[in-house]
């Protein structure tokens, strides 16, 4: 039995009130209250959140849910608990609620003035590390353009040990979180924090460069989820009229900074890929090719400066 199983399967010891929970309440009926109010709300796998939101609060590990399913979460658990939930049926990402988000494994503080990174973009990461290959142990030169979290640069660098790093972001409050990351991973040493504006500015070589561009057509913004339309900063969504203004600044930029034979690596959104696949050539890149996400959207643009 898988643990999601398990603690479905949890008893429930007793009747909640409907409005909130107190300190004798239970972990198993505290996490039912949850599920029925996250699903009431339309948070998407209720259950599933409830599960993360208690032991978040909680502080607990998911496997006592299911060794201790009785114990009372206690005053100031079920305060937390309470401030959680009304934050989440509000449309508030648990990621939010703790400022931080996993990604590639790593912990990452995020605060309202960055991207909240998501799995999708670990696609990128992997296809990054594939370009790389063998030469993921060389004194490498990266380059995360849009930096946001320092999400992307700190995956790559986290899995090349010699390699060094830049990020650039035009936000300053984008810029400190990704310093903090970087600090907080023990990176500070290769990597590199800029403020500025695409490409402005720097200098290759750069083995390879990678960004995460804001994508999203400017009039399709307002029906985006709540989690990301009202929560996620507007810059780091907002990608012009058509959604492709970011890359057509940093796909011709990129011959400038490559060194021959060297990457660049884009996110794109579901539909995208032909239109950036078109700029990349009219660039001059050459190699072109797409990855899929684990949905089976054409998510990473590839291409590649000629020898």
């Amino acid at each position: 039995m898988r643990l999601g199983q398990e603690v479905q399967a949890l008893p429930r010891t007793g009747r909640l009130n409907e409005t909130r929970v107190g300190a004798a309440t239970g972990r198993a009926d505290a996490l039912a209250w949850l599920a029925d109010l996250f699903a009431n709300a339309g948070v998407e796998e209720p259950r599933r959140e409830a599960r993360i939101a208690l032991c978040q609060a909680a502080g607990l590990r998911p496997a006592a849910l299911i060794a201790w399913p009785e114990a009372a979460l206690g005053e100031a658990a079920a305060s937390r608990l309470v401030d959680v939930a009304r934050r989440r049926a509000a449309g508030e990402p648990l990621s939010r609620i703790a400022g931080q988000r996993e990604f590639w494994g790593l912990a990452l503080a995020i605060a309202p003035d960055v991207l909240d990174p998501r799995s999708d973009t670990e696609t990128l990461v992997e296809a990054a590390l594939g370009r790389l290959g063998a030469r993921r142990g060389d004194a490498l030169r990266l380059l995360d353009l849009g930096v946001g979290s320092g999400a992307i640069l700190c995956a790559l660098l986290s899995e090349c040990p010699r390699a060094h790093g830049v990020g650039v972001d035009v936000s300053p409050a984008a810029a400190a979180i990704a310093r903090r990351n970087v600090e907080a991973l023990g990176l500070t040493g290769r990597a590199e924090i800029r403020l500025g504006s695409w490409s402005d500015g720097l200098s290759g070589p750069f083995d390879l460069i990678a960004s995460n561009p804001p994508y999203i057509p400017s009039d399709d913004i307002d029906g985006l989820a709540r989690e990301v339309r009202d929560f996620d900063p507007r810059a780091a969504l907002d990608g012009g009229r058509d959604g492709l203004d970011a890359y057509r600044a940093i796909l011709p930029a990129s011959l400038t900074l490559l060194a021959p034979g060297g990457s660049l690596l884009v996110e794109v959104g579901a539909g995208q890929a032909a239109d950036v696949l078109a700029l990349a050539a009219s660039a001059g890149l050459v190699g072109l090719e797409t990855r899929r996400d684990l949905a089976g959207v054409a998510r990473v643009v590839i291409g590649q400066r000629a020898m």
